[in-house]
């Protein structure tokens, strides 16, 4: 539990829990929650100094499609104001863009179901890379990850280019729709970047990960 509170150092005891039972480990909560209070691994409150991160191991090179995901949320506004989001979900060897989810509110249980509606589709893959928003570190994607045997990256906070397939694929977007339209409604803006997802699908370089190498 310790080197589990290490790594996921935003995690408090019931997450931990759950990674615990995924890696064979049959603990009573009750006696995990003593156990966490004495050692002194309650989450503490952030504070505004920047701390160290410990390392992290290389991701290795994807060598087809559908070996690992990338995704990311976006963010911009109606003409009357309201926010929306965008959640896009990238195929890391084919850059093809498996989704671009608009909604004002997404959280983790609606990224689960996402996921699932385009596993149907193309098959699970053998990982995913997100950042550790609080939608894809929540519960229902912890649940999600051990249900469906997904491996998961959580880039270290502060450090969008290790996420930076997603990072470019979101600067286009932002570039060539986003910033390129006005949206009267929801689902207006539904419309333009669904549309702008499949020209930009269509257009895509059919190519491998030329020229990158891991990030650290």
């Amino acid at each position: 539990m310790k080197e589990l509170a290490s790594e996921r150092r935003r995690f408090g005891y019931r997450r931990l829990h759950i990674l615990l039972k995924r890696e064979g480990w049959h603990v009573n909560w009750k006696k995990l929650y003593r156990l966490y209070r004495e050692k002194g691994l309650t989450v503490r409150k952030r504070g505004g100094r920047k701390r160290a991160v410990g390392t992290r191991t290389p991701m290795a090179i994807p060598q087809g499609p559908n070996q690992r995901w990338s995704l990311d949320f976006m963010s911009d506004a109606l003409e009357d104001g309201r926010r929306f989001r965008v959640l896009n979900v990238i195929d890391d060897f084919s850059r093809e863009c498996l989704a671009a989810v608009v909604d004002t509110s997404i959280g983790g249980a609606r990224v689960a179901r996402e996921l699932d509606r385009i596993a149907e589709l193309r098959g699970y893959p053998c990982m995913v890379v997100s950042d550790n928003g609080t939608e894809l570190t929540s519960n229902a994607m912890l649940k999600w990850q051990e249900d469906r045997k997904v491996g998961w990256h959580h880039i270290a906070p502060g450090k969008p280019m290790q996420n930076g397939l997603v990072e470019s694929f979101n600067g286009r977007m932002r570039e060539e729709c986003l910033n390129e339209h006005l949206f009267p409604s929801l689902r207006h803006a539904c419309r333009m970047i669904a549309a702008w997802r499949a020209d930009y699908n269509h257009q895509r370089p059919h190519s491998s990960l030329d020229g990158l190498t891991p990030w650290e």
